[in-house]
């Protein structure tokens, strides 16, 4: 994990104020992606807050009208109050219809927001699978990702905030039309009361984001304490080894760091717009004084005083949220620039994807002078690797770890293209292919295979997904794999949930994940059966047994074993060793042992330890 002691937020990462305010050309596509997510809902949130903007000045004029026609009443000898309770009965309708607009307003924003949660998370989802492998494990680039990912709260409070804004526009619009017809001086006083604040806000706001940006990697250093702190598959590991003084040490070193700059900030900010607020106040209450005057001057009436005194007040607060509203919107469009940054993300590859691809593999795989650096790292994993994997062959790759086994596999799978080299496939270079059809071709199990909290079908079914509801399909895997043992110890059957995660999970020992897991490479009838360590924890008895059934029902098809025990890699037609990214041998059993080279050096201490 890395390790950093920024003492501010000035650094390269810290935004300016010119690039909050250039952040907001995304609003209109974000819109347009919010459109296409409920086009009746968003019309139907545009109607209320228009109707919502106009209430509270027609709902003010009307409070004038009735104190007027009062004291008009009051001078009357024989006072008719039929105008008055009809202003009043109007008001009353009003405001009742006021609450329904602020209900339904609240609630098509909720609604929305849902809605369009739902759709960013699935096109995120969507794009990370888009992406390359070496992309999703290089740090930087899974900062974006992470940004993308955890701002969807942000967005969605940016969506309520813009539409608020436009609500707010005609509210004010309509506010300020009504002091300038009665007294236009009081703009003055407004905008006196309004500009220093909301510059304020900007200035701070753009600082806050800069301080986000700059914590990503931080933040996830801190989560990922928090998870291994205080997470059961972890826990057994803190006490043995009592790691818990070492981990609060860490998250509390980190976290207070943050702390305090954020602190700092927030101390900066909360003092300043005290100072701004204060002005504000003097303002409002300098347009009250001017008001009375001209009440007591005769200039205008009582009901007058009444209206744009709290127009007055009603425009202050409108405009001070308008502002502070605006803040947050050019801050929250920076996180929004980081979303449509993610999702914008160019997928090409170096080579045009134009070749179709073979029904079934002809010739085989040939590896051409084959080197590899993975990103950002100057040192060859791979250098120089040739070899063919003839169709329907078995091979096994052996090596010591850190020899390259698995790195040749991804370059297989083409989750990596190869610094240098090409690896054909029937002849053709493998960028040519469709990824994605190319991909099918591949039933692989990986050592660090991912434990699915699912169901124990479904668990099974991920080999091929589009089979999940076909139980035979599933039960058969099962049995090939020796994952029936375990489903029938299970309570629920191949419904029982794994994992602790959830209500009526299970955990499993390692063995019997792997046996589930195996399965899902039985659930996929592919062209290529690739098996990377898959039964390390499995007892000899197990493991030989789950072999022998792999050997015979991939019999004529092409596969790869990768495995420490050569009681396993014995069986294949060949195989092929690994040492510091090199080929030093390829041949049968028979033929490496007779090599007296490193393969039978290998062999034999393996064998003595057996002895």
């Amino acid at each position: 994990m890395r390790r950093r002691k920024p003492t501010s937020i000035k650094d390269k990462n810290k935004t300016s104020l010119k690039s909050s305010f250039n952040a907001l050309v995304y609003l209109p596509r974000f819109f347009k992606e919010i459109w296409k997510v409920n086009k009746g809902l968003f019309l139907l949130a545009a109607f209320c807050r228009g109707i919502g903007a106009l209430l509270p000045v027609v709902i003010l004029w009307l409070g004038k009208l009735i104190i007027d026609e009062i004291i008009l009443q009051i001078s009357l000898e024989l006072p008719d109050y039929t105008v008055l309770w009809t202003y009043v009965g109007v008001e009353f309708a009003l405001i009742i219809v006021s609450d329904l607009m602020s209900r339904a307003i609240s609630l098509t924003d909720g609604l929305l927001g849902d809605e369009y949660n739902i759709a960013t998370s699935i096109t995120i989802i969507k794009k990370t699978n888009q992406i390359n492998i070496s992309l999703l494990e290089d740090s930087e680039f899974y900062d974006k990702l992470e940004r993308a990912r955890t701002q969807t709260t942000s967005r969605v409070g940016l969506m309520s905030n813009v539409l608020g804004q436009a609500q707010s526009a005609i509210s004010i619009a309509t506010l300020v039309a009504g002091l300038i017809y009665f007294e236009p001086y009081l703009i003055i006083l407004l905008v006196l009361s309004i500009i220093p604040s909301f510059i304020n806000e900007v200035r701070f706001s753009q600082q806050q984001y800069s301080l986000a940006r700059s914590w990503t990697s931080e933040r996830r250093e801190l989560d990922y304490l928090r998870f291994i702190g205080a997470n059961d598959k972890t826990a057994k590991e803190i006490k043995l080894f009592g790691l818990t003084d070492f981990v609060v040490d860490r998250f509390k070193n980190l976290s207070e760091e943050y702390y305090q700059l954020n602190k700092t900030l927030a101390i900066k900010r909360s003092a300043l717009g005290f100072l701004f607020n204060v002005l504000g106040t003097l303002s409002y209450y300098g347009a009250y004084v001017f008001i009375i005057y001209r009440v007591l001057s005769g200039v205008i009436t009582l009901g007058e005083l009444t209206f744009l005194s709290a127009s007055f007040n009603r425009l202050t607060r409108n405009l001070q949220d308008f502002f502070s509203k605006f803040t947050r919107i050019s801050e929250s469009a920076l996180y929004l620039k980081d979303y449509f940054d993610f999702i914008d993300i160019s997928i090409s590859s170096k080579v045009k994807e134009d070749c179709p691809l073979p029904k079934h593999i002809k010739t085989g795989f040939e590896f051409k002078d084959v080197h590899f650096a993975y990103p950002n790292s100057e040192q060859d994993i791979l250098k120089g690797v040739s070899f063919t994997l003839k169709a329907g062959e078995k091979l096994a790759f052996v090596g010591q770890n850190g020899a390259g086994k698995t790195t040749l596999i991804k370059l297989l799978l083409r989750f990596y293209e190869p610094t240098s080299g090409e690896i054909l496939l029937d002849g053709v270079n493998i960028n040519r292919y469709a990824i994605a059809e190319y991909q099918e071709f591949f039933g692989v199990i990986f050592q660090d295979f991912f434990r699915y909290e699912f169901t124990v079908r479904e668990n099974i079914a991920i080999g091929d997904i589009d089979e999940l509801e076909n139980q035979d399909k599933i039960e058969e895997a099962a049995a090939l794999s020796l994952a029936k043992e375990v489903v029938d110890d299970l309570k629920y059957g191949y419904n029982q949930q794994l994992g602790k995660r959830f209500t009526n999970g299970q955990e499993l020992s390692g063995g019997q994940w792997q046996k589930v897991a195996l399965a899902r490479a039985y659930m996929k009838d592919a062209e290529v059966m690739i098996l990377d360590e898959p039964t390390s924890a499995l007892d000899a008895r197990a493991e030989s047994e789950v072999f022998d059934r792999f050997i015979g029902l991939t019999e004529g098809k092409t596969s790869i074993i990768i495995s420490h025990r050569f009681s396993t890699v014995r069986q294949a037609d060949r195989i092929l060793v690994l040492e510091h990214g090199r080929v030093v041998e390829i041949g049968t059993h028979e033929e490496l042992m007779l090599n007296k080279a490193l393969y039978s050096e290998l062999f034999t201490l393996q064998a003595e330890g057996y002895q």
